[in-house]
């Protein structure tokens, strides 16, 4: 399987978990009935299809084997060691500290409140035009 469709299957699986866990609303079901019709739809159908012929391509399994190369090559090695270097690094700790603090003031702060009250107001006007 290539890169691509593992990343579209785990968007589909992820979303088809959110839609399983949302309230069994209305609005749910509109979406997980839409989101069917979507993937049964015509496009769906030819955009399946051209991933299958793209991976059954040349160029497919070309773009596979330098996919393969890089993970298992030097250059992948040097590249994943950087990632480890730079996520254990200073700057990154400084960096997921300040986005914690930022995120705990969003949550106690006043902006969290005003946010908190405009999602509740969001949400209860998209409910009544539901129930309308």
């Amino acid at each position: 399987m290539s890169e691509i469709e593992r990343q579209v299957r785990g968007w589909w699986d992820r979303l088809v978990d959110w839609l399983r866990g949302a309230q069994h609303g209305d609005a749910a079901r509109k979406a997980k009935t839409a989101m069917q019709d979507v993937r049964a739809s015509e496009a769906a159908r030819k955009a399946e299809a051209a991933l299958h012929d793209l991976r059954a391509s040349e160029a497919g399994r070309k773009a596979e084997a330098a996919i393969r190369d890089l993970r298992e090559g030097e250059a992948g090695r040097k590249a994943k060691e950087a990632f480890r270097d730079l996520r254990d690094s200073e700057a990154v700790g400084k960096a997921r500290e300040a986005a914690r603090d930022a995120l705990g003031d969003l949550r106690e702060g006043e902006a969290g409140r005003k946010a908190k009250a405009a999602m509740r107001d969001l949400r209860d006007g998209v409910s009544s035009r539901d129930k309308s």
